[in-house]
């Protein structure tokens, strides 16, 4: 009686390990995206296979720090660099993503984008606006935000080097805070409670 009993767990045993080299053996899909060098500035990321409209490609990762805490840890950084991964969340919460950060962090600004932000429950999300074909560079409009107070010439280092047709030469949002009507705020707000932001250092 032992035996059999023993025999039977052997074989159940088996066909466990079966299954799990066929889990184990399946092959794995192609990652969605690339990071290489890009045209536009530094890195960039790119589609490493076709990417539908309106798939959720990544999550934009990394510290989630207060805006104060944000503003302290790049005070120091020099003026002539205006590059930060800040990403604004809501109103207490940015994401530093030079901080445990991934590869979204690399995706360029574009004029032209053919990526949007989205942000669901404080968590922000890179999603496709039609399809991109392996190669292609991802990009989406950063929008930073800034005041007619800016110093001009801190608000040049955030020129747009996309290279599209409609390029507005800029990664500044059309208009500054301080001049924006407060129903249209409102209305952006309620889109997308973060976006993009800067104040005197870039804020996405």
């Amino acid at each position: 009686m032992k035996k059999a009993k023993q025999t039977r767990k052997t074989a159940a045993h088996h066909a466990h390990m079966r299954h799990a080299a066929r889990v184990v053996g399946a092959p794995r899909r192609a990652p969605l995206i690339t990071v290489r060098r890009s045209r536009i500035h530094g890195s960039g990321v790119y589609a490493a296979r076709r990417i539908r409209k309106g798939t959720r490609i990544v999550e934009y990762l990394g510290e989630r720090i207060s805006h104060a805490t944000a503003d302290a840890r790049y005070e120091d950084k020099g003026q002539d660099d205006g590059h930060t991964f800040l990403f604004i969340v809501d109103g207490r919460t940015v994401i530093d993503a030079g901080v445990a950060g991934n590869e979204a962090r690399f995706i360029n600004h574009s004029c032209d984008p053919n990526c949007d932000t989205v942000i669901e429950d404080r968590r922000v999300f890179i999603e496709a606006l039609r399809t991109i074909q392996p190669g292609e560079e991802l990009g989406y409009e950063y929008g930073l935000t800034w005041e007619s107070t800016d110093d001009p010439d801190e608000l040049a280092r955030y020129a747009c080097r996309c290279g599209a047709a409609s390029c507005r030469g800029t990664m500044l949002a059309e208009e500054p805070t301080d001049k924006k009507p407060a129903r249209k705020t409102r209305r952006k707000a309620a889109k997308r409670p973060g976006g993009a932001g800067a104040k005197t250092r870039a804020k996405r």
